[in-house]
C-alpha cells in the first residue's frame, strides 16, 4: 500500500483501520496505457469482465489518456463506453461519437518556444492539432509504435512553422530518461503559467494547456455526472496520473508504476502484465 499524500487518502486509511467503510465509489476513472491494457496494448477478457461487473453494480466507468481521441476508439465497443472520453490528458474531451465536449489549446505564441526547448534537448517533436498528428520524420523514434497503438498515422512536414491554431499537445520523444527529465523540468520552469509538462510514457513528454491534466478530468466528470470527488476512484501508473489521484476519493497505482507514483496512491495493485486492473476492481471497488 502506498503512503498517501492528501487528506482523502489519509481519511480512507483511518476509516479502514476503524472498520468503517470508505465513501461509496460511483465512478472509476482509468488511465489506458500501462493500466487498462497489457504491454502489448490489448484488453484482456478479465479487464472487459471487470468493467462489465462495475456496470452491473451500478458503478460508472470512464477513461483518460495522453492518446488522441482516435487512439481511444478501439476501446469504445469492447467496454461499451458511454461516459466522456478524456484524450490528451484532458486537453480534448469528446463523446463516443468523437464530438468535442471540451477543448483546451496551447497558446500559439508559445508553441514555437516549446518546440525549441524540446529540440535543444535533442528530443524528437510531434505536434497534435485538433485531431491531426504531425511529425518531421515518419521513420522517427516511436512513430511506428504510436501509429500501431492509436491505429492511425501522422502527416510529415518539413517544419512546424505554419502549424498554429488548435494545438492540443506538443510531444517530446527520447529513450534517454535523463534527457526527458531535464527537458520536462525546463518546460515547467519556463512555461509554468501556460502549460503542464508530464510523462504519459517513460519516453514521452506531453506538453498541454496548464489545465489539461488528469486532475481536471476528475473535476470535469464530477461536475458533468453530478458526483462528489470522494465518489470517484482513479487508477494509473505514471506521473501524469498523480494529479487525478490527489483529486479522487480513492486512488490505485499499478504494480508497474514507479515508487513515487505508488507512494501517491491509496492502494497498489499488481502490474498490467498480471491483470492488475481487474484485480484492483475486485479487491478495492467491488
Amino acid at each position: 500500500m502506498g503512503t498517501g499524500v492528501n487528506g482523502n487518502h489519509h481519511r480512507a486509511r483511518s476509516l479502514d483501520a476503524l472498520g468503517v467503510s470508505s465513501p461509496t465509489i460511483r465512478l472509476v476513472l482509468s488511465d489506458v496505457d500501462g493500466t487498462l491494457v497489457t504491454p502489448e496494448k490489448l484488453l484482456t477478457k478479465k479487464t472487459i469482465a471487470a468493467v462489465e461487473r462495475l456496470k452491473a453494480e451500478g458503478v460508472l466507468f470512464a477513461i483518460t489518456s495522453g492518446r488522441p481521441p482516435r487512439g481511444l476508439t478501439m476501446l469504445i465497443e469492447p467496454l461499451d463506453l458511454t461516459t466522456p472520453l478524456a484524450a490528451f490528458n484532458g486537453g480534448l474531451i469528446v463523446n463516443r461519437e468523437l464530438t468535442t465536449l471540451k477543448e483546451l489549446t496551447v497558446r500559439d505564441e508559445i508553441v514555437g518556444p516549446i518546440i525549441e526547448v524540446l529540440s535543444t534537448h535533442a528530443l524528437s517533436v510531434w505536434v497534435y492539432q485538433s485531431t491531426d498528428w504531425f511529425v518531421l520524420d515518419l521513420d522517427g523514434l516511436h512513430v511506428a509504435h504510436e501509429s500501431d497503438v492509436c491505429q492511425f498515422g501522422p502527416s510529415a512536414l518539413s517544419n512546424f512553422d505554419k502549424v498554429r491554431g488548435d494545438i492540443i499537445k506538443v510531444v517530446g520523444v527520447s529513450d534517454d530518461p535523463a534527457v526527458v527529465a531535464a527537458a520536462t523540468a525546463s518546460l515547467n520552469e519556463q512555461f509554468a503559467d501556460d502549460v503542464s509538462a508530464t510523462s504519459s510514457q517513460t519516453y514521452y513528454i506531453d506538453v498541454t494547456h496548464r489545465d489539461a491534466n488528469k486532475g481536471s478530468v476528475v473535476d470535469y466528470l464530477a461536475r458533468t455526472l453530478s458526483l462528489e470527488s470522494s465518489e470517484i476512484a482513479t487508477i494509473g501508473d505514471m506521473s501524469n496520473d498523480v494529479l487525478m489521484f490527489a483529486r479522487s476519493g480513492m486512488s490505485i497505482a499499478m504494480g508497474n508504476a514507479s515508487d513515487e507514483v505508488k507512494g501517491s496512491a491509496t492502494h497498489v495493485t499488481m502490474s498490467n502484465e498480471d491483470e492488475g486492473f481487474s484485480h484492483a476492481i475486485e479487491k478495492y471497488i467491488i
